[in-house]
């Protein structure tokens, strides 16, 4: 069986005490920490920015899976690599010039990733599927920990599993929005790689032994 890589989101840790919520992430044996961006106009919240990255890099190794939920993406990557982002994640529905940003994430030596929300198809990113390290699968709308997964967003993480092995394709899986015990099972089913999870982590209750 494939291996499967846990990303813990830090949006549902103490914010207070990060360093721990880190320490947590390194004992539960996670791959990689993901780490929402958002600016308030993209979706409605507001969370940190480059300074609280740079800050919490010295305190793990673990990779950086940053995920930029924020209008105009193509203005920030540049300052987020230099803050220690090792994956960027950006939405297919924040920039029109997609092929670009991506070569640009990879010029700067990071993983290019394109995300979709529930309501965008995953037609929207065929053209660009050979192109990318990840795609990240939206099962809640953006913005708020704690939602509910929305059943029909599952189908697509099957779909681009079929496309993968169609077309010899090697981008990641990654699924985010309502991740715990009871949905986790059928992510996996779909072909998942890359499971982000906030709430359960982080409150305790989730078995990860994938």
């Amino acid at each position: 069986m494939k291996s499967r890589i846990l990303s813990p989101s830090l949006l549902s840790a103490d914010f207070s005490n990060l360093a721990e919520a880190l320490k947590l992430c390194e004992e539960k044996k996670s791959g990689a920490v993901h780490i929402d961006v958002m600016d308030g106009h993209f979706v409605p919240q507001i969370t940190y920015g480059q300074p609280v990255i740079k800050s919490v890099r010295k305190l793990t190794s673990l990779p950086f899976d940053v995920h930029l939920m924020v209008e105009r993406p193509e203005e920030m990557v540049d300052t987020f690599a230099q803050a220690g982002a090792d994956w960027i994640t950006f939405h297919q529905e924040a920039t029109v010039h997609i092929d670009r940003l991506i070569s640009h994430i990879h010029s700067l030596g990071k993983k290019a990733g394109i995300s979709i929300v529930p309501s965008t198809p995953v037609s929207a990113i065929k053209e660009i599927l050979p192109e990318v390290d990840l795609v990240l699968v939206m099962t809640v709308n953006p913005g708020f920990g704690g939602q509910k997964l929305i059943p029909y967003c599952v189908e697509k993480i099957a779909e681009l599993d079929l496309i993968r092995k169609e077309k010899n394709y090697n981008y990641l899986i990654s699924v985010d929005g309502g991740i715990n015990n009871e949905t986790l099972p059928s992510v996996l089913e779909a072909g998942v790689d890359v499971v982000v999870s906030g709430s359960a982590f982080f409150n305790g209750s989730f078995n990860w032994e994938a």
